[in-house]
This record gives structure tokens, C-alpha cells and sequence, in this order.
């Protein structure tokens, strides 16, 4: 029997292990894991990770082949290791450049290097109090409970279970420094089009995520809250893009009047199964009957500009605005801005700090989200409930 059999938190710190939703005492961590999500740095690389994405759904190599054009189309490379490299770099300068000593070890989900690698290189320095930033900004299993799962393969069993602990990063989708940008970028792009003798009705915003299966989203966030049919996961994304658009029209009064709507993408489920809808091309199809000359395609759902924004929005996207007529302008992403890195460094520093949650910085009325995520959070329709760090079981 190990230190954390009885862990109302598995594989948690001491603070963490009572299952508060705000851990509001100072934990002495001594590493940061940076869990990425990975992806191939070759075209020999493309059809094992995406064996590694899918394992355990019986997927044939010749069905990700339809996925891995969208690789092959750029070399078979993803650019999401060369992002997570860079700011891994940022972050390393911003905490040097605060003062905190602590070091961030970089591991991925799916491809090299892997979590196990990072876990154990953090060990092998002494480094056993973890705390995850997992590069995805809300609640749902792939975007948050799937990293936790995979935090607890890695310890479970092994030996580090009992020696490592991991706790995580609140979900930081409406923290100012993820925000920033997606306000920045549709302030520029309205502002551009209204400078070019556009009104303000004759522009669409549309606000892009990742589609997920509708039962997994409405089984996404605390399942004590009835959050609609999109769950917690839809909840988040429409708070954040109601407040860009306020932020934006505070800051552009003439952009008051821009219409918006929540749109999704990278759709990948059999047509049988429900997932989030509309999709932001069949939506960017509609937009002429709607009397609008120009889109922007904000990519709310996404941190840096990996495969899902330059295949999906930069091409698929780009060329269904093209083919209906109208002006298209895709804002950036957080990527490694200073304000991004510096909201990251300023969550690592709540934790550190044990801030009450009252002090912690959100611009929406969901926030700030639980250190610790709740019972039964962001089940997996498919797999059911597996083992995870950072949350209350199951």
C-alpha cells in the first residue's frame, strides 16, 4: 500500500489531496510539466501517431490516411512540437525573469517526447511535486480529462506511484492572458474592414472551436450543473466569445453592431454519430444569403497555430469564404505573445501562492474554474471513467 491509496485526489500534493474545488494554501512545487498533445516531425511519423491518437478504437491505417493528407499537405510535419519548444523557452524566461526556480519539463500524449519521458527525467533531478500546464483551455474529456488520465497512466504502478505527485492548472479559458489575443485580432480585422467603408452588419465573427461528440460535450464540466446540450465545454466558448465581442466593441464602439456565432471544426466522428454543430464552412456557405461581405474566423479554441488552424481554417475555410465571395481574415492565436506567457507564469504563481479565489484573475462569470476538477467530470462516452490525477474520482 502506497502514501496516496486513500487520496481523496489521487497522485495529488498534500494540499490538493482533499478534493477542494480552489486549493487556497501555498504548495512548494519543484517542476512544471508542459503536456502537450504531440504530432509527427515527419512523413514516416504521420500514420504511427495517428495510431497513437486512435489506439484502442480499431481505426485501419487506410481511414488515417484521410486524416494524414492534412500532414503530408506540409512534409509531414506538425508545427505543434516546434510551438510547445518555444514556449517552453518563454515560459523558462519568464520564470527566470520573476525569480521562481523552477524547472518545465515538456512531454506530449501521442508522440516523442512522451510524458513517461518528462516524469522521469523531472524524478531523476529530484523533481517529484508536479504541477501540469496541459495545452488545451477548457472542459471536456480530450481537452482535460484525457491529460489527467494519462498523468495517472504514467504514475500508476510504476515507480514513481507514490513518488511523483501531479496536480494541474485550472482550465484557462478565461484567464486575460489566453483572451487577449482573440480580442486584439477581431478588433484589428473588424476595425480593417469598417476603415474600407464596410458597416458593421456587412461582417461575420465567427468564433471556431473543435467539435466534439455531443455526448461527450454534454457530459462535459460538473455534472451537478444542467449547462445545456454542448455542456460546460460549449458554455466556456460562448462565454469567451460574447465577452471578446463586448471587449471589443468597449474598445471599437462601431463594431457594437457585428453579428457573431459559435462555430465548430475538425469533425473526424462516422456521420452517425452527433457532434457539435454548425460547422464553420457549411456556416462561411450561408453568410452571402445573409448579406455579409467579409468573415473573421477566430480560432477560440485553440492556443497556437497547430494543424486543426492551418489546414481547417487557414485552407479549408479560407477557400469556402473564397468560393461564396466574401473577405476572409483568420485572427492569431496566443501562440508565445507576452501576454499568454505571462498569464501562464501568473497560474503557476496562484499555486504557488495558494490565492484565494476571489483574487484570481477571469473575465467571465464561470471563472475562475476548480484546481480540482469535481465527481464525475468529463466522462468518456466510449471508455467510461479510467483513473485520473488532478480530480476527484472518478
Amino acid at each position: 500500500m502506497n502514501a496516496y491509496d486513500s487520496a481523496v485526489v489521487p497522485h495529488a500534493s498534500r494540499a490538493a489531496a482533499t478534493g477542494a474545488p480552489h486549493i487556497e494554501e501555498p504548495v512548494a512545487y519543484d517542476g512544471i510539466l508542459l503536456a502537450g498533445f504531440g504530432g509527427p516531425e515527419g512523413q514516416e511519423d504521420v500514420i504511427p501517431f495517428l495510431r497513437n491518437v486512435t489506439r484502442g478504437r480499431g481505426i485501419p491505417d487506410e481511414r488515417l490516411e484521410e486524416v494524414a493528407h492534412h500532414y503530408r499537405h506540409f512534409g509531414g510535419v506538425s508545427p505543434i512540437n516546434a510551438q510547445n519548444r518555444a514556449l517552453k523557452q518563454a515560459l523558462e524566461a519568464e520564470l527566470a525573469a520573476r525569480g521562481i526556480d523552477l524547472p518545465v519539463y515538456w512531454g506530449n500524449r501521442n508522440w516523442s517526447p512522451y510524458l513517461e519521458e518528462a516524469v522521469a527525467d523531472a524524478a531523476a533531478n529530484g523533481d517529484t511535486t508536479l504541477l501540469a500546464f496541459a495545452t488545451s483551455a477548457y472542459s471536456s474529456f480530450s481537452s482535460c480529462r484525457q491529460y489527467r488520465e494519462d498523468f495517472a497512466r504514467v504514475l500508476d504502478g510504476t515507480e514513481f506511484d507514490g513518488v511523483v505527485t501531479i496536480d494541474k492548472i485550472r482550465p484557462f479559458f478565461d484567464h486575460p492572458g489566453f483572451v487577449h489575443a482573440f480580442v486584439d485580432g477581431v478588433r484589428e480585422a473588424v476595425g480593417g474592414f469598417l476603415a474600407d467603408g464596410m458597416a458593421a452588419g456587412d461582417i461575420e465573427v465567427l468564433f471556431s472551436t473543435h467539435s466534439i461528440p455531443t455526448a461527450d460535450a454534454q457530459r462535459s464540466g460538473p455534472r451537478d450543473v444542467d449547462w445545456g446540450e454542448g455542456g460546460a465545454y460549449a458554455a466556456q466558448h460562448e462565454a469567451v466569445a460574447a465577452w471578446t465581442m463586448a471587449e471589443v466593441a468597449r474598445q471599437l464602439p462601431a463594431a457594437a453592431d457585428v453579428p457573431w456565432e459559435l462555430v465548430y471544426q475538425s469533425r473526424s466522428g462516422p456521420p452517425s454519430q452527433p457532434w457539435l454543430e454548425p460547422d464553420v464552412c457549411d456556416v462561411i456557405e450561408t453568410l452571402g444569403e445573409r448579406g455579409r461581405g467579409a468573415v473573421v474566423v477566430v480560432p477560440v479554441g485553440f492556443m497556437s497555430d497547430h494543424m486543426e488552424v492551418l489546414w481547417d481554417l487557414d485552407t479549408e475555410a479560407k477557400e469556402a469564404a473564397e468560393q461564396a465571395g466574401l473577405r476572409f481574415v483568420r485572427t492569431p492565436t496566443p501562440g508565445v505573445s507576452r501576454p499568454f506567457v505571462a498569464g501562464i507564469v501568473d497560474l503557476v504563481q496562484e499555486r504557488l501562492e495558494g490565492r484565494p479565489a476571489q483574487q484570481r484573475a477571469h473575465v467571465t462569470d464561470l471563472g475562475p474554474w476548480y484546481d480540482v476538477c469535481r465527481p464525475g467530470c468529463c466522462e468518456n462516452v466510449r471508455a467510461g471513467f479510467k483513473p485520473a490525477a488532478a480530480g476527484l474520482a472518478p
